[in-house]
Order: structure tokens, then sequence, then C-alpha cells
């Protein structure tokens, strides 16, 4: 039987295939195999929609393991949204929000009296309220929510905990008896009993599954992390103490989109290492009260580290741009930044910044940063595009034609497939923002609520696309029908226009999107070329690029002085770690880049691969690159890599060709080794021929070293005496010269010595005992017996009958001469 989680997994991996230009996962493995409970704690939600798909088709990718998401009971009910939710195995929840009614009356709080207690107007609390019921407050008050205790009368209730915001407090208070008119409006929130969502969790829990949830709650569009939400840690601990053998993995996820709201947007899906939920802390949560809510308490601790070290957290928007234009500031030396790493250095960027944000050299730097991202706005350009914009006229209106003649290609070729969708574009648009501006009026968390565009866009194109499509087979099949004939097109075609109709529009939307995302790349680079035509910017296009070089040098050094003081092996951290091998090999180019760079030297492929020496150096003494603008895989209008898809047979970048380059590299390598082997082997097989005087192999003459001989004087006299193969095998002078410690007997018998030579080369064993004749500690031996039988002391020598540690060492040296 089909499974409809692979079919509706299927369906969402081609629309994410559409909605984004480039999904990049990283750290698969960190994804606990089949058969273990795990928690997907995923964050930030930046969209709404999307990101509970792209998690599951990564998590199947990687794992062929199934994901299902906590999704609420009002989305489950909802046309095709509740029908592939349930197809996805998703587990709904039930939200007080959802369920909110207006309430009777109007409300407000008493100076004098304590800040639990609230007073109403015209108000029906006791057939309206009950205990455990809330009552929320508008969004203008910050959304403001408490839990009711006690119902006292229709105009008085108590409540359990204080409003959760200053602000509505303070609002209710400024009221009193006295401004009845300006009493606030309220909603009511029934009371939800989730012990069957739980429950359901545990079940899937036990059974080996995966859960997946966002505990900041509903999406937003932050930079900074919401306040997690405490019910993932009660799913662990309550699953783990309902099932005592359970031992429950919880797995950081962080999303990190690129212009999440536009179409053809990049993400990176990072999975961070998994934390096994501690035992103590369900032993902690089975005792209930205050010792469960310490549990969840530090469980929630243990998954926000988690979260930190997967996502890119800033304080605020403004300081998000000051590290996003740091990052392009800071040119990675030998390294070409993948979306990955890119997320990577921000994080440790952001990181640094915190840490030191205090100091007045990052005061100074943020500063300069952000006024050199002014200048950018007011000329229109980008940081990518600074270097472009500051080139001669004659090469900048040359380049210009050339770009607008591809425009008008990529434009014509997009032209068709773009005109047959253009109503889905237009309409997907109004839509989601209209759905915006109604997500950020319910909302106090939102900034601008484009976190529900981009699933809106998709939404929307998923119900017109194949309306849209019937339209046009319709119309096709109208007209092959009526003027096939006269169109000249053949019975064949005309019976069968219908299939043929359906079958084109699919290719030309695809290639509308291909060819008109490659002429929108190519329009966004024409504008700092007209910038830069306009004489009235030179100066300031100048200015803009040496402050650009002087923050770019500046920044490095920041990083250099602080990084060792912020992680302990800076040197190692330096590089940023790849998700792929990506060597450094020669780029091929296609015909439109070796145009681009042999007439007018623009392409920044040929950029990043020379290097240009720059007075700087770095810490082991070599000259440092200049810090160009780097070739930036998220900035939009770079022509590289507009024209990279035309040529890719051997581009090292490709995903494709990822694998052959590493193979590649590899053989080279083994290569490289194989030959120094040969070397090696070549050279101590000369050197060896040339102790044994053999005459070296002329086909390693090349190899061949010349080593001095210190014996060459007596190797010349034994050759010309004919004796030194026969009688110095050993290379052993022929006449010893006397030594300090031999007698005058030992000398004459040294000069009597060579019959007895000449006995021990017949003998079996004459070498060994000719080597011990010879052998120097022997000869010192018998010298200093004969001395001291000659001495007239006749003192004892105490422990004479021990071995002392000389002579156990000759005696160790004597048998290793032995040995050799």
């Amino acid at each position: 039987m089909i499974d409809l989680y692979f079919l509706a997994i299927l369906l969402w991996r081609v629309i994410l295939y559409i909605f984004f230009r480039e999904i990049k996962p990283r750290g698969v493995h960190n994804i606990p195999k089949k058969n273990t409970p795990v928690i997907f704690v995923a964050a930030p939600h930046h969209n709404q929609f999307l990101d509970a798909l792209l998690l599951s088709s990564e998590v199947i990718r990687a794992s062929n393991r199934k994901l299902s998401f906590l999704t609420a009971d009002k989305s489950m009910n909802r046309f095709f949204i509740g029908e592939m939710a349930r197809a996805m195995e998703a587990i709904p929840v039930k939200r007080a929000a959802d369920d909110a009614k207006p309430g009777i009356g109007t409300i407000y709080m008493k100076s004098g009296q304590a800040d639990t207690k609230v007073y109403g107007l015209d108000t029906k609390f006791t057939s309206q309220l009950e205990p455990k019921m809330s009552i929320s407050l508008s969004n203008s008050l910050g959304g403001a929510t408490a839990e009711v205790l006690e119902v006292i009368s229709d105009t008085e209730l108590s409540l359990k905990k204080p409003l959760n915001k200053d602000i509505a407090v303070n609002a209710l208070l400024s009221v009193g008896d006295s401004h009845p008119q300006q009493a606030i409006k309220y909603k009511v929130l029934p009371f939800i009993d989730q012990e069957q969502m739980y429950k359901s969790v545990y079940d899937k829990l036990k059974s080996g599954g995966c859960i997946g949830i966002f505990p900041e709650g509903g999406s937003h569009d932050r930079s900074d992390l919401l306040p997690l939400k405490a019910g993932v840690t009660v799913m662990a601990l309550g699953a783990m103490a309902a099932n005592p053998d359970l031992q429950v993995q919880i797995v950081p996820v962080g999303l990190s989109y690129f212009h999440a709201h536009k179409f053809r947007s990049r993400a990176v899906i990072e999975f961070g290492a998994p934390r096994a939920v501690p035992r103590d802390l369900v032993n902690l949560f089975n005792q209930g009260g205050q010792d469960k809510r310490e549990a969840c308490k530090d469980l929630l601790e243990i998954i926000y580290d988690g979260l930190k070290s997967v996502t890119v957290q800033a304080p605020d928007y403004e300081t998000l741009m000051v590290i996003q234009a740091g990052r392009r500031l800071f040119k990675t030396p030998g390294q070409h930044l993948t979306l990955g790493q890119v997320v990577e250095l921000n994080r440790r960027l952001i990181a640094g910044y915190l840490q030191y944000k205090d100091d007045p050299k990052i005061q100074k730097i943020r500063t300069r940063i952000l006024k050199y991202n002014r200048m950018l706005q007011d000329l229109g350009i980008r940081d990518h595009q600074v270097e472009a914009a500051t080139r001669k006229s004659w090469k900048t209106l040359g380049l210009l034609l050339y770009r607008i003649e591809l425009l008008t290609i990529w434009g014509l070729l997009a032209l068709p497939g773009a005109v047959l969708h253009i109503p889905v574009f237009f309409i997907a648009k109004i839509i989601s923002h209209k759905k915006a501006k109604e997500a950020l009026a319910a909302s106090t968390v939102k900034i601008k609520a484009r976190d529900v565009v981009g699933s809106w866009k998709v939404l929307v194109s998923l119900a017109l696309i194949p309306l849209l499509y019937m339209i046009y087979v319709i119309l096709a099949t109208y007209v092959a029908r009526t003027y096939g004939e006269e169109l000249g097109l053949s019975e064949f075609v005309i019976k069968w226009s219908p299939i043929w109709a359906l079958l084109s529009l699919p290719y030309l939307g695809i290639s509308a999107l291909k060819f008109g995302e490659v002429g929108m790349d190519v329009y966004k680079s024409l504008r700092p070329l007209f910038v830069s035509l306009l004489p009235w910017n030179e100066k300031e296009l100048m200015k803009v690029k040496v402050m650009r070089q002087d923050l770019s040098n500046e920044l490095a050094d920041i990083i250099d002085e602080y990084g060792p003081k912020q992680m302990e092996d800076f040197e190692k951290m330096k590089v940023l770690p790849s998700d792929v091998s990506q060597p450094k090999v020669e780029q091929s180019q296609s015909p439109f880049q070796w145009l681009d760079e042999m007439l007018f030297g623009w392409s920044t492929t040929k950029r990043s691969t020379d290097s240009q020496p720059d007075s700087r150096t770095d810490d082991v003494g070599s000259k440092e690159q200049v810090n160009k603008p780097p070739t930036n895989v998220l900035e939009e209008g770079d022509f590289d890599t507009v024209v990279s898809f035309l040529d890719t047979s051997y581009h090292p970048y490709n995903a494709a060709n990822i694998e052959r380059v590493r193979k590649d590299e590899e053989k080279a390598h083994l290569e490289r080794e194989l030959e120094v082997s040969i070397n090696n082997s070549n050279e101590s097989k000369n050197r060896l021929d040339k102790l044994r005087n053999k005459p070296t192999n002329p086909d390693n003459r090349e190899h061949r070293s010349e080593h001095i001989n210190f014996w060459s004087d007596l190797e010349k006299s034994a050759n010309e005496k004919g004796k030194a193969k026969d009688e110095f095998p050993d290379m052993q002078l022929q006449r010893p010269s006397a030594r300090w410690y031999d007698s005058q007997d030992d000398r004459a018998h040294a000069r009597d010595a060579e019959p007895q030579r000449k006995r021990f080369r017949n003998d079996k064993d004459g070498d060994t005992k000719l080597k011990d004749t010879q052998d120097p500690l022997n000869i010192m031996k018998e010298a200093t017996h004969e001395l001291d039988k000659r001495s007239k002391v006749s003192k004892p020598i105490r422990n004479s009958h021990k071995v002392s540690k000389r002579e156990r060492r000759e005696e160790k040296e004597r048998q290793r001469a032995r040995q050799l």
C-alpha cells in the first residue's frame, strides 16, 4: 500500500524546489538512528507553513524517518491544509486563543486593591467565566493574559496571578472609579485540557518516532528568538516518566533564511548535536509541584543552549545589519563561502560582538559600518557592487551594452512562460501582503509580518496554477479545433491538442523560472554600471571604495586581536568548517565568462583566483591578500553566478562536480606520493651502489647525489696493492696505530698479528674471534688486568665479587658487537 506521508513529502519537495533557489542542510549526521525517540526543536520560526515542510523534507531525505509536527487544531479544519497535515501524521493541538470570545462589558482595576482584583462595568462574570478560564486584553496592551482563580460576582473576580504585561496593569489602574467611560474591553479564553495531545506525543515517542515542534509558539519575523514555551519540556520529561526505559533525544535545529518572504530565496537548515534528557530531571519531574517546574526550567535552558549553537541571534535589526555587513567586509583567506559557512561566520561575529560590544574599538567600527551602509543606500548600489562601480568609463560603457544584450536574450527566452504565469504572480503577491497586514494587526511580536508572506504565496499559487492551466488547456483546444486547419496543424495535433497543451505548460513555467531568474540577476547588475557612468558620482564612488578597503583591513585587525581572547583555539577555528570538500582547482569558464574577462577584465571568478599581495602580513609572515569584495553566494545580481550554469562541465563549486573534483584531487595526491617514493628508492639505491663501489644506474643519474668519502685515500691505497677485497673486507687498517692503553708487548703482538688473521680467516667462526681479539674493550680489560698484577698495592677491593655497572655495560656492548 502506498504511504500517503511519502506522497505528501514528494509533492512538497517539488514545491520547495520551485520556491527556494537553494536549500543547504548541515549536520545531518547528528540525526539519531531509527527506533530512537527524538524531538526536533526548531527555531527561529520565520516561515509560517514552510518551516515544518522544509524540516520534514530534510529529515526524511537524510535518515528516512517520518517527522510528526504539532499543528493547531484550527489549521486541521482548513481545506487542503488539514488534509495534508493528516497525511503527514500531524498531531492536533487546541489553542485557547483560537476559541476566544468577546467579553461582555469592560473591566478596570483599583489602585488601592490587590493587583489580582479585577472589576467590571456591565459585565456578567458569573455566566461567562469560570475558574481556570482566562481573560485577555488587546494587542495594543501587549496581549496580556491571566488565569481566573475565582469569580466573586458579576462585576468582580480574582486572578491566579497578576497580568503578565505592565502596560496592561497601568492601563487598567488609570481607569479607576473616576473614569468608567475609559474602561477596557477584554476577551474570554476557555480552559483547554491538553491531556489527549500529550498522550499522542507519549505514544509516538514510545514507539521510537520523531516529534517536531517550534518552542517559540507562533511564527515571527524578529532577529532574535522569542521566549521558549515549556510545553516541549513537559513532552520530553512526561514521556520518560510514563516509560521508565525510554531515553528521549532532543535535536536542536536552526533555520536560517536569506529573504525568506521572497520567491527564489535561499535557506540553510542546521542540525545540532543531540541532547539526551537527563534522568535526574525526570526524577525531579515526578515529584510534582515546585520540583516539577524546576525540572522543566532546567531542561528548557539545555534546549536554549542547543538552539544558540545552531541559530543566528541578534538583539535588534540594526545589529543584524551591522553583522551582515561585517561578514561581507571580512575576507576569509583561501575560502569560497558556502551558505552553511556564511551562517557559521555570522554566528561567530555576533558572539564576538555581544561579548565586546562596549569596547571603544567595537563601537567605532560599528559607527563606521553604519555610515558605509548609508553611503551605499544613497548611491543605490550594494556592497558586492562597489568594485564594479569604480571602473573606467569606457570599460563600463562596453560592459553595460554587453549585458543589456544578454538581458534581451534572457528576457525573450523567459517571455512566453512569464506572460502565461503573470496572473499567478500578481494575485499571490496581493493576497500574501493582505494576509501579512491581518497577521500584523493580530500579533504583538511581529515587526512586518514577513513570516506569513512566503507561505501564502505558495498556498495561493497551488490554488491558482491548476485553475489557470485548465483555462489555458480549454483555450488551446478551442483554438486548435476551430482554426487548426487554417494554422496548418495536422489532424493528429488537433486531436490531441489538450494533451500537448497540458504537457507544454509546466515546461514553459520552468523555462520562465530559470531564464527569468538569470535575466533578473543581469538586470540588477546594471545599476552600478549606470551609477559609475555619471561623472558627478566618480568622487563618491572612489570614497566608498577606499572606505570599504579600510573597513575590511580594520575588521581583520580587530578579529585577530579579540579572536584569541574569545576562543582558545582561535587559529584552528579561524578556518571555517566546510560542509563538503571544495578543493581549489582551475575553474573552467563559459564563453560568456571568458569574453567578459578578456574584453573587460571584470569577472569576479577571475578576481577570486588571482592574488594581489598587500603590505599587510599575517602571523606566519606570508603576504595577505587585499580584502577585495568576495564572491558572495547571497548577493543578487552577481553576473558570474548568472552565467556559471551555462558551462558546468567542471566547475568546482557545482554540487554535481564536487565528488568528481574530490576524486581527481585524491588521484593527484597519490601520484605525487608515488613519485616521491620512487625518488627516495632510487636515491637509496645509488647510495648503496656508491658505498659498494658500483657504477650508478644511468637511468637514475638525475637522482644521484655526491657524498663525501672520508676513506677515499685508504681505499685508493688498498686498491693499488690489490688487497682491498681479500685482506681488508671490513676496511680495517693493515697496521693499526699505537693506542694509549696498549703495552709494549701488545704493540709487538699487533705487528705479528698477520699470521693470526690468516688462521682466523680459515676458521668457521674466525671472523667473530678476530673481532673479539681486536675489540678495544677486551684489549683495555687485558691491559688493566696486567697493570693490576704488576701493581705493588695489595689492598683488597670491596665487593669485588659483584659485577659493576660499567662491566655490565661493556658486556652488552660486546654482545651487540658480536651480533653485528
